[in-house]
């Protein structure tokens, strides 16, 4: 069965027809060809799927679209502002957080909900909001680094 919802998704808004059965995860991807939230476990384990909903960061491979109408989603690809990396985009490119790529804007979305909770979070706060997200190249350290990085860079530009 299709039904139709109304999505804003990185402030744009867009009315969709789709089936029922659809995770967000796939509009996202196969209706408005964002391809920041990456399928990972497709259990909601390693967290390469993560999005903000209405400002919550979510799995969007566990969420039905259909449950979303009128939300408010932010995926990796509305990070940016006018073409310029966040901080802390910027951070884990600097501090090495990054190597495949496959897990970074899963980790990105996460530590973003956590900046924007607590601007100045403990090593260990960082590590248990992480937590939810997996990564098989980096070991961590240099992403929890690059968000205690990030934290000090928008300290300094607030």
């Amino acid at each position: 069965m299709k039904i139709p919802i109304k999505l804003t998704v990185n402030g744009d808004y867009h009315e969709l027809y789709i089936d029922t059965r659809r995770t967000l995860l796939d509009v996202l991807r196969q209706e408005l060809n964002l391809m920041g939230a990456h399928r990972g476990c497709d259990e909601g384990e390693c967290g390469a799927c993560t999005i903000h909903v209405n400002g919550l960061p979510m799995n969007s491979c566990l969420l039905l679209a259909a449950d979303l109408d009128g939300a408010e989603i932010l995926t990796v690809e509305g990070v940016a502002t006018n073409g310029d990396m966040h901080p802390l985009q910027q951070a884990l490119v600097e501090k090495g957080g990054i190597q495949c790529g496959f897990c970074t804007p899963g980790f990105v979305m996460s530590a973003l909900a956590l900046l924007q909770e607590n601007p100045h979070p403990t090593e260990a706060e960082i590590r248990s909001t992480l937590s939810g997200n997996l990564c098989r190249c980096t070991g961590y350290v240099k992403i929890v680094e690059a968000v205690m990085s990030a934290s000090e860079q928008l300290a300094i530009s607030n």
